[in-house]
């Protein structure tokens, strides 16, 4: 159980922006920026008026692949929401039923991403970990190869943490709905097995998740 008393407390340098973190002791030629991943579609470009959130710089490849991955497959889930503070969050999420979450770039220069869920007391914000290319909760000893992973865990937990994601767009395309589908029923770990085309298979492959 992810301990409460951990939420996300970034308010208080919401007008600060986060410096890099010091290099002065990796190997320069394996560090790539995170500036990169928040020129996708969907993310302000770094240093415009819109950019809300901090830059990282990255001590290994590997990292750098798994967040611009991640950063990909946030951009088109449906319910990441970017560059929000912890208030308007709290907000959209104020009326919604209880197990309801977002995930927001968090706002701490030591975290990338933040999850923000409606329980039975309010919403409150919980910061999202990522150190040696695993994801985790602020206050929890499990650990994901895959944000999304994680984020399936506690869906799936008997406690019901969290319950049904927050998306800005309500309505979801039949498209969607149907890979959703396909995957409850086949999984992901045989998605190669199923007899159709490899447009159809990429696109199932590029979101095998069941949120």
């Amino acid at each position: 159980m992810v301990a409460h008393s951990k939420v996300e407390a970034d308010n208080a340098v919401s007008d600060r922006r986060p410096q890099h973190l010091d290099t002065s002791h990796s190997d320069r030629s394996q560090i790539q920026p995170a500036r990169a991943i928040h020129n996708s579609p969907g993310r302000p470009i770094a240093g415009s008026p819109l950019s809300d959130t901090h830059f990282r710089t990255f001590r290994s490849q590997s990292d750098f692949t798994v967040i611009t991955k991640t950063s990909s497959m946030l951009d088109t889930c449906g319910f990441y929401w970017g560059p929000m503070t912890v208030n308007m969050a709290h907000e959209k999420l104020r009326l919604e039923p209880v197990g309801t979450f977002l995930i927001r770039d968090s706002r701490q220069k030591n975290c990338f991403f933040a999850v923000s869920v409606k329980t039975a007391t309010g919403p409150i914000s919980i910061r999202i970990h990522f150190q040696a290319g695993r994801f985790s909760l602020d206050g929890s000893k499990e650990s994901f190869h895959c944000l999304f992973q994680l984020l399936e865990h506690y869906i799936l937990s008997p406690k019901k943490m969290l319950v049904a994601p927050l998306r800005k767009v309500r309505l979801r395309s039949l498209q969607e709905l149907c890979r959703k589908s396909i995957l409850a029923t086949f999984g992901r770990q045989n998605l190669d097995e199923i007899p159709v085309n490899r447009v159809l298979k990429d696109y199932l492959k590029s979101f095998p998740f069941q949120i």
